[in-house]
This record gives C-alpha cells, structure tokens and sequence, in this order.
C-alpha cells in the first residue's frame, strides 16, 4: 500500500491537538459548573442537556476529519488489469551477430552501427511491439514481442557474437524464427527487419520471405558493410582473423542478395553506411504498413482506493448529524459531570 499525495498526512496532527483542546474546554466546564452550585440542582434545570453525547459527537467529527486527510492523501495498493487499445504495427527485428559484423568498414563497426539503429528506432515507437531475435550460424529469440521499450533496449545492450558458438549466417533460419514471434492478430502491419552484412552461409532466405509475405508479413534488408569488404579484428589483440592458409579475411557487403530477399519479403533493402540516412528510409517504409487498434492486457502498479475511506467520512457525517444533542433513556441516570447518580 503506498499514499499517492502522502504530504497531506500531515494534517493528521490536527487530530491529537483537537483532542487536547476538547479536553481542556470540559475540564472548563466540569469547573464552571461546579461553581454554580449543586450538581442534582443543575440537572433537575437542565433535563434534556446530555454529558455523553457531545463526546460521541466530537469523537465522530474527529474520526471523519481523519478519514478526510487519508482521502486527501489517496491511498492506494494492489494491482488490476487494464484493456488498453493502441494503434500500431508491429516489429519484428533479425540482427546478424556472426563475427563477420564486427568488421570496422562502417564506424564503429558494423554490430555497433546497427545497435545504434535499433536502439533510435525504438526511440520513435509508441503504440508499437517490437521483438529482438540474435542470429549466426543458429537464431535464437532475445526478445519475445512487447511493447516493453525499456527492456528492449537493456536486452539489445547485451548482444555480442559471443552469443551463439555456431558461426555463419543463416538468414533463412531468422526469417522462418520471425514468423513465429508475432502476435496473432489480422489487421496490424508486422514487418520482419533483417539487419546482416549479407553473407548468407545457408539456404532458404528467399524461399523464407516469400513465406513471409503469404502470412501477410514484409520483409525489410538493411545491409551493413561496404562492397569492397574490411578485415574483421581479432579481439585482444591488433590482428585480424585469417583462414587456414594465413590469409587475412576481407568480409564484404553482400548487396545483390540482400536485395533479392527484400524483393521477394516484398519489402525494401536499404544500404547501412556512416550516415544516417539508412535510419530514415527504414521509418519511411515503416510508415507505409497498415496501422490498427491493438488492444493490450497492461497491469497499473496501484489501484486507487481513496472512495472506500470518503464512505467512512460519510457514515461517521451522518451519524454525527443524526445523535441530538438532547438525553436519551440510556444517559438520564448520568449527571452533567458524567457522574452515575
């Protein structure tokens, strides 16, 4: 349970303080009355003046005023559920981790650049999902489909081609895995975003995307890398990664192919170099895919409660309206001190 305005607890002070001043005006009384004379003499003038009831009274105001600062202060705790509708597409994104992208063609590599990417693209998203899956020789998914901005740039941070031990490029395998990670529904846009130098390794990737595009899905290349290729480094050290045969190995661009899987995605390639315009061709195409209502099941951390207090305030109001001030039968054998005859 937390207080969403807890300052106004403050006033909650005002409560031991009314007391005390309550209790000193009839300490007051009690005295004046004794002055005037003889106790049994006082109430035979005054029959219908009660002792008890303007303690129940004042008790009442007090507890409703107290109620009245827990209300002002809105307690809340729990959880629910929320049906939220939000119009947007969903995403989508197949990032090459082999080593192959850690070639330095395009600052400050090719991983790196293509990090950065994702990571400004998630930053335009708002009523969108977006899922993250890692793939090399093998494809895995980082990140289910969500709408969880925040965690889709933390997982993002962590990717590094020590993810997967299996070396190569299996474009196919991403694509197929990526069909699979979105959500059910019909009418929103869903685009499949293959991030890749381009070297596939394996077989299927166009046969991946026209299946793609039969289950209402585009699919988008964007190629990192230059054409004339760049060594890739060696981690820990100033070298470079060689064959069998000593040869440092110059990885390159693969465009011809990348262009040919988003034909057949029916989608767009769209060539990654030092700039950013690769970034704003990708949202442009992005912004072409139907957009539709998606309704979310989302929790809210806390659950208002304050109107269960102010009922209280009401109940102890009405009761506090409802006592007169006169005697009742269970307070005739009392005097004005409160002293049983």
């Amino acid at each position: 349970m937390r207080f969403a305005t807890p300052e106004y607890l403050y006033l909650l002070v005002l409560v031991p303080l009314l007391l005390l001043v309550y209790l000193y005006s009839n300490y007051r009384r009690r005295k004046r009355l004794k002055e005037y004379g003889d106790a049994d003499l006082l109430k035979e003038l005054m029959p219908d003046v009660s002792a008890y009831r303007p303690n129940v009274k004042f008790w009442l105001s007090t507890i409703a005023l107290a109620l009245l600062v827990v209300v002002l202060a809105r307690p809340q705790f729990g959880s629910k559920m929320e049906s939220v509708t939000r119009q947007g597409i969903e995403v989508v994104i197949a990032l090459d981790i082999s080593n192959s992208m850690l070639a330095e063609d395009i600052a400050p590599n090719r991983l790196e650049k293509s990090k950065k990417i994702i990571s400004k693209l998630i930053d335009k998203f708002e009523n969108d999902k977006i899922g993250l899956i890692v793939f090399a020789g093998d494809a895995f998914v980082q990140l289910p489909i969500t709408n969880d901005f925040v965690s889709a740039k933390m997982f993002m941070e962590t990717i590094s081609p020590a993810l997967i031990t299996r070396q190569g490029t299996d474009i196919g395998a991403a694509i197929n895995l990526a069909m699979k990670s979105f959500t059910p529904e019909k009418e929103v846009g869903k685009a499949v975003i293959v991030i890749t130098d381009g070297e596939n390794h394996e077989g299927g990737a166009e046969e991946a995307a026209r299946a793609a595009v039969e289950k209402g899905m585009s699919v988008y290349i964007l190629g990192v890398g230059s054409p004339d290729g760049a060594p890739i480094p060696t981690e820990g050290s100033n070298d470079y990664r060689r064959d069998k045969n000593g040869n440092v190995i110059v990885t390159k661009l693969n465009e011809e192919m990348s262009q040919n899987i988003a034909k057949a995605g029916n989608g767009a390639y769209i060539r990654v170099d030092n700039t950013n315009n690769a970034q704003k061709l990708l949202e442009k195409e992005l912004d072409k895919l139907a957009k539709a209502d998606v309704t979310t099941e989302v929790y809210t951390d806390y659950d208002e409660q304050f109107h269960f207090v102010a009922l209280l305030v009401l109940l102890f109001l009405v009761m506090d309206i409802l006592i007169l001030p006169g005697k009742s039968r269970l307070t005739k054998n009392f005097n004005l001190f409160g002293e049983k005859k």
